[in-house]
């Protein structure tokens, strides 16, 4: 069951990595408001999430220290109006009628803040451009 037009539902999928589906997360409920509903999950447990990564987004104004990677189901990807894979392969479950969008972005894992700055921004610039799409003003 998707959620009401007027609410679009986006759900970051992202395996053996939380940092780009914490970003991007955070980012879209940031910059978006109350206006979707974000959600996301993987196989990464919150505290492998690299330091740098909870660093970077702070520099930006947004905690996601206390942020909590779901576990991907089969009912979060069916209640989503758009799933957003990140270097799943063939682990998400697909569904005729959903709409999927890969993002192909550099691995945050086991890199400096340095590293991590250039990945954050790159994310913001997506996720402004999918907030045009999904949820515009």
């Amino acid at each position: 069951m998707s959620t009401s037009p007027s609410r679009p539902s986006v759900l970051f999928v992202c395996v053996h990595n939380a940092g780009r589906s914490q970003m991007a997360a955070a980012f879209l409920t940031h910059l978006a408001g109350d206006r979707v509903e974000v959600r996301s999950a993987g196989s990464a447990p919150a505290d492998t999430v690299n330091p740098a990564v909870v660093e970077a987004m702070s520099e930006a104004g947004i905690d996601i220290s206390a942020e909590t990677p779901k576990i991907l189901t089969v009912e979060a990807v069916q209640a989503s109006d758009v799933v957003i894979t990140m270097g799943c392969g063939d682990t998400c479950p697909v569904f005729p009628g959903k709409r999927y969008l890969d993002w192909q972005l550099d691995d945050p894992a086991g890199q400096g803040v340095e590293a991590v700055r250039p990945i954050r921004d790159a994310i913001e610039t997506r996720v402004r451009a999918l907030i045009a799409q999904v949820a515009p003003a």
